[in-house]
């Protein structure tokens, strides 16, 4: 039975690292996996076990108690990026975005990649890297005509981006996997991981400073407001109530211990109410009477929930839910013992994956992760994954879903990139990743 276990597994793997070839959204092969998985499991009446917290062992569970505790444990992700995620739209309802290109005012091609890598990897820190890319590459296409030197840009703030969402707990679905599933604390995290971080995003934006296309200065004016939207006078303010409120919920798990979950959900009643109030809404949050399709795209809460990425929630429902099928049969603890034993040295195992992330996707990596090792929470182990799956992903285009989201953008094409970038984000991947090994042994 364990076969067809696995063959499941990779049949729906391969589906979902072939979303593009066989144009099929990858959403579907994760949710039928994770159906039929828990089928089998079921049908067969295969014995499943849950990891007691304390002993870290295997104890034996029966499976409807199982599949609410992993479901209980996936909802807590699903539900903190939901809040995430209304924010985000929320400050781009009021073109609070659009304050960041007000402040760019140099012609200097070298200065702007310094500006957008920068930008990039503070953003992706506070609203995650694949926001934080729309964002920039809609900014850059007001600020760049040409889109031959505009692509380059996209692509180091592809590099930048993933770098920047490694160290933070909130800048990358896996990091705040991690984070939420109590594997890292946010402490540690930033500790560990900013500098090998900044070395990532650093070298080779170093690296492109000496290549023809950042050479010189562009033509045209530079740092004009925009004039094809309209900025709401509270734009601004929407802006930096909603990165406050994001950079708020880790401190609030801080001080009150709290699921993430549950600080996500006070910011964003936060940021909401003042969007409501801001807006001058005629309706409020729960209104349904029969105005309600009327009225509701003057409510900012409502226009932002409607341009919420469902299926992006939906895959991750499944994906995690299928790797908990196997994590809850041993097969997963089972695969890592395997590996430990045929690869002693986990460094090289962590690069790997950092390698594989760049193959297919970085969440189901991650979430199997997870269940393979057993380390207490802020090993160094679980830092270097952080890491590697976070940043190995820049090293293809379709490796991350900053990647992802800039080709759609663009219109890059995979072999341009594979040529013109792959190298440098190669080289920040293999800097930042020997950054870490040595502040690992010798001075942290």
């Amino acid at each position: 039975m364990e076969i067809v276990l696995i063959t499941l597994f990779v049949l729906g793997y391969l589906a979902i690292t072939l979303e593009h070839t066989i144009k099929i959204d990858k959403l579907i092969p994760a949710l039928s996996m994770m159906a039929l998985l828990w089928a089998v499991v079921s049908i067969y009446n295969l014995p499943v076990f849950e990891v007691d917290i304390i002993s870290k062992q295997l104890i034996p569970s029966h499976i409807d108690e199982l599949l609410l505790h992993h479901l209980g444990k996936t909802a807590e992700i699903l539900v903190f990026l939901l809040g995430a995620m209304t924010i985000v739209e929320i400050i781009d309802y009021f073109n609070g975005f659009a304050t960041i290109k007000n402040f760019i005012k140099t012609k200097s091609k070298k200065g702007l990649l310094f500006i957008f890598s920068g930008l990039a990897f503070l953003l992706s820190a506070i609203i995650d890297n694949l926001t934080a890319t729309i964002v920039l590459i809609t900014i850059l296409q007001k600020v760049i005509i040409v889109r031959n030197t505009r692509i380059w840009f996209a692509g180091m703030i592809i590099i930048s981006a993933n770098a920047g969402g490694a160290w933070s707990p909130i800048g990358d679905v896996t990091t705040t996997m991690l984070w939420i599933g109590d594997k890292v604390t946010t402490g540690k995290l930033i500790l560990n991981l900013f500098i090998p971080s900044i070395i990532c995003m650093i070298v080779p934006v170093l690296v492109a400073t000496r290549l023809p296309a950042f050479r010189g200065n562009l033509s045209g004016d530079i740092g004009k407001k925009d004039t094809g939207h309209q900025v709401h006078k509270y734009g601004s303010t929407m802006l930096y109530l909603g990165l406050s409120a994001i950079i708020f919920v880790p401190i609030f798990k801080i001080l009150t211990h709290l699921p993430p979950y549950v600080g996500m959900m006070l910011s964003l009643s936060v940021v909401a109410a003042f969007a409501e109030i801001f807006s001058n809404s005629k309706i409020n949050i729960t209104s349904i009477d029969e105005d309600h399709e009327k009225y509701s795209s003057h409510s900012p809460v409502h226009s932002s929930l409607s341009k919420i990425e469902l299926p992006s929630i939906l895959f991750f429902l499944g994906i995690l839910m299928a790797v908990a099928a196997l994590e809850s049969l041993g097969m997963l603890f089972e695969f890592a013992e395997t590996i430990n034993n045929t690869i002693p040295n986990t460094d090289i195992v962590v690069i790997l994956l950092g390698f594989g992330s760049a193959i297919i996707d970085n969440v189901p990596l991650v979430a199997a992760s997870m269940g393979m090792f057993s380390q207490l929470i802020d090993d160094p182990l679980w830092h270097f994954i952080a890491f590697s799956a976070g940043t190995g992903g820049s090293m293809l285009i379709i490796g991350s879903a900053a990647g992802v989201v800039a080709m759609g953008m663009e219109k890059i094409d995979f072999f341009w990139y594979l040529k013109k970038i792959s190298w440098l984000a190669l080289v920040g991947f293999i800097s930042g990743s020997l950054t870490f090994i040595l502040m690992r042994d010798f001075i942290i």
